[in-house]
């Protein structure tokens, strides 16, 4: 990507009613950190508060205009780079926090039984202490100040994870952002979960997205063609692995598909591999022996 990144910690008008200030937080997971959205004027929605960065909670303070005060909290899903302000905010401004849940709302069986199984969770860090004080539903809007926020709720990247729009513009955290595809991490990602979320917001006609993290995506129609796509190119190359009748495991799939990725991003690979197996097997097409875990063996049927 070469788009620029944006000055941290002030504010910059996107269109009317939307505004962006970045958090203090890039990385190779963050990119060039988190994007935190207030909307509308006078009263405000803050939309992802991102981490618990005090730099960051007296840029959003401060960089409001004079008589402006925060009346509400959204959190699009319980990652620590997302969620962990939204305490301190609410406690310093008195909004509450609405998010689908806590971080373990919304996940499926399958996820739930490996968790059970003593599968932990990898890749970006879970915010375990997140808890919203209202809870909101797929399709629930949210009235603010002249304002119509629609939820819709798109587990796969987090099983918490909630999308929301306004006037046409949709706010997809982590599910869709243009300067890469979303991490799936079993087992607070689900791709079968992620995949009908892209389908959800595919049949939608939202103008544009404002990611998590990233420029805004102009052409989201394209975006998400192009993240089914590679889901879709993926998983074959995984079938085609399977081909041979042997039994494969999850790293010597992961180093025989991702043969470019530099080492230290293999431990996310093989877990990107791990959620299209879990999908490819809740679909009959492979078999996990002894039982689907993250240290099976897999055989394509």
């Amino acid at each position: 990507m070469t788009d620029k990144s944006p000055p941290v910690g002030i504010y910059q008008t996107l269109e009317p009613g939307v505004r962006r200030i970045l958090a203090p937080n890039p990385s190779p997971m963050t990119y060039w950190g988190t994007n935190t959205y207030v909307l509308g004027q006078g009263e405000v929605v803050v939309l992802d508060p991102g981490p618990n960065l005090a730099p960051h909670l007296d840029a959003i303070l401060k960089g409001l205009d004079p008589g402006e005060q925060i009346s509400k909290i959204l959190v699009t899903h319980a990652h620590l780079d997302h969620s962990p302000l939204a305490a301190p905010l609410s406690q310093t401004t008195g909004a509450p926090i609405y998010a689908f849940g806590n971080a373990q709302a919304g996940r499926s069986d399958v996820m739930r039984d490996l968790v059970a199984r003593g599968l932990s969770s990898g890749g970006e860090g879970v915010d375990a202490d997140f808890r919203p004080d209202i809870i909101l539903s797929d399709g629930d809007v949210v009235h603010h100040n002249g304002l119509e926020i629609e939820t819709i709720w798109t587990p796969g990247h987090f099983a918490n994870h909630l999308s929301f729009c306004m006037n046409g513009a949709t706010f997809t955290g982590d599910h869709v952002m243009d300067w890469a595809s979303s991490l799936v991490s079993p087992p607070d990602g689900d791709l079968t979960a992620f995949m009908a979320s892209c389908e959800k917001l595919r049949i939608r006609d939202d103008r544009i997205y404002y990611p998590g993290h990233g420029s805004p995506v102009v052409n989201p129609t394209e975006r998400i063609n192009w993240l089914i796509h590679h889901r879709k190119t993926r998983e074959a190359d995984i079938l085609n692995a399977l081909d041979d009748g042997q039994a494969h495991n999850i790293t010597s799939l992961t180093r025989a598909i991702y043969t470019e990725t530099p080492k230290a991003l293999l431990p996310a690979a093989e877990r990107n591999v791990f959620a299209h197996l879990i999908d490819l097997y809740e679909r009959d097409l492979v078999r996990a022996n002894p039982a689907l875990d993250v240290s099976a063996d897999f055989f394509r049927l």
